[in-house]
């Protein structure tokens, strides 16, 4: 028998490791090694993004608009929690930007999807990426890698297609992506179906189980009955809404972003911004972007030298500011340079504890003040709390990180069972939620646990079960 569908996939576990090294573990790099250059003829860094800049353009302004227009006190995204507009405010939208409401709603799935939207309950807010839009080009890449890691939700599935199977293509694209990168060029689309029927045929062979006992006739799925031609058609089309391919005249062919997109995943590496010159005389946001680079002794080193440089209570208030912002990894990092500052900033520290992105990491703060061992300090969070943290580190991780370290903080989560994990990850309701499931997807060398990732990517997306 051939299963298609994951059952209580176990995780993989691993010797407890507290919840208040989660953040820590972001910035461990390994031994540094020589950053292999990108294939010949790719545009530099500052060029690829305003490619990106250019094809986000509209989710971009509609990211503006509800930056303005759904500010607290004002109306916003509609209160079922799914992020999906009402339709009072995709009129209004509509108006003010002279578009269609079909186009606003586009827009706004597709600024959520590339992290410029994050919708909190029933209120929408900028991203962190839409704060530095127009000044950072690594923000602005991570933005369209995160639109392109989930462009099998930018673009409608076919509604009369088996699921598994189009689970299955879903996990054979990126060998296909690959043959186009290696490619570097016009590649015929019959050349890519034989490819994805290959691909599709061992990960069958790889899910395949022998069952006990004995079998009167071999079981046939309806997913083997689905021929793959239309589903690479659908495939090809949603990568070249997303801006990683062009698709016509029977040929495909990577964008110059797809192409550098795909050289990137396959070497495992990230574009991240460069620590800045001058961290000590930086503003606190700027200066913990700039330590993110750095091993935990030498950033505390610099914490410290930081700290010095200023009074300390308006240095707590600075690096309280850093960590209510979006960005996941300088949260953590602010509350590392917290603890360098000791007592002077419990007061401050004990006032935030009620504010729920902040919440986590200031009581593993002060239960690590009050004396607690910080291997026994994530005890004072309730489940829902650690899951809380357990995505907002994830989403550290997958802005900042490698892959692999991604799919390593798969095995810190407390719960036993990826299913259980997933159950508890979409019940917390955090905002980064969708795109940290669909990078983990992406990043996890298993494909059935892939595809139950997935899964509950879309679910989450379209507030489905």
């Amino acid at each position: 028998m051939t299963s298609r569908i994951p059952r209580d996939s176990r995780l993989r576990l691993v010797r407890p490791r507290p919840l208040a090294a989660a953040p820590r573990a972001v910035n461990q790099r390994r031994p540094s090694r020589p950053a292999p250059r990108p294939p010949e003829g790719t545009p530099a860094p500052a060029e690829l993004a305003g490619m990106a800049r250019s094809g986000l353009a509209a989710a971009a302004r509609v990211a503006h608009w509800a930056d303005a227009a759904l500010r607290p006190g004002r109306d916003g995204a509609h209160p079922d929690g799914k992020g999906t507009l009402s339709d009072e405010t995709a009129e209004r939208a509509a108006a003010d930007l002279d578009l269609t409401v079909a186009q606003i709603r586009a827009d706004w799935d597709t600024a959520r999807l590339a992290g410029l939207i994050e919708v909190h309950g029933d209120s929408a807010r900028p991203g962190w990426r839409l704060r530095a839009w127009h000044r950072d080009d690594s923000a602005v890449l991570r933005g369209w890698v995160a639109l392109f890691d989930a462009w099998s939700l930018a673009y409608p599935e076919p509604v009369d297609h088996e699921p598994a199977a189009v689970a299955e293509v879903v996990s054979a694209m990126p060998q296909v992506l690959s043959f186009l990168q290696l490619s570097a060029g016009p590649v015929p689309v019959a050349q890519l179906l034989d490819l994805l029927e290959q691909r599709v045929t061992e990960l069958r062979t790889e899910r395949c189980e022998i069952p006990y006992g004995p079998q009167l006739e071999p079981v046939h799925s309806a997913a083997e009955d689905t021929p793959l031609a239309p589903l690479l058609d659908w495939a090809l089309y949603a990568l070249a809404s997303v801006g990683a391919l062009t698709y016509g005249d029977g040929q495909a062919t990577l964008t110059p972003l797809g192409s550098w997109a795909v050289w990137v995943k396959l070497e495992q590496i990230c574009v991240a911004a460069q620590s800045p010159a001058g961290n000590i005389e930086q503003a606190a946001e700027d200066m913990l972007r700039g330590c993110a680079q750095l091993r935990p002794n030498a950033a505390r080193a610099e914490y410290r030298a930081w700290l010095a440089a200023r009074p300390v209570g308006s240095a707590v208030t600075e690096l309280i500011d850093a960590a209510r912002g979006e960005d996941a990894l300088l949260r953590g990092l602010a509350f590392e340079a917290l603890r360098v500052v000791g007592a002077p900033a419990e007061p401050d520290v004990r006032s935030v504890a009620e504010e729920p992105a902040l919440r986590p990491y200031a009581l593993l703060w002060l239960a690590e003040h009050d004396g607690v061992d910080p291997e026994d300090a994530h005890e004072v969070l309730t489940r829902e709390e650690a899951t809380w943290l357990w995505v907002d580190t994830a989403a550290a991780v997958a802005d900042h990180g490698e892959a692999p370290m991604l799919v390593r903080h798969l095995e810190s989560a407390l719960q036993p069972t990826v299913p259980a994990l997933l159950d508890e990850v979409r019940a917390v309701g955090h905002p980064r939620t969708v795109q940290v499931l669909v990078a983990l997807a992406a990043a996890h060398p298993d494909p059935a646990l892939a595809k139950a990732v997935r899964r509950a990517a879309f679910q989450v997306h379209t507030g489905g079960n």
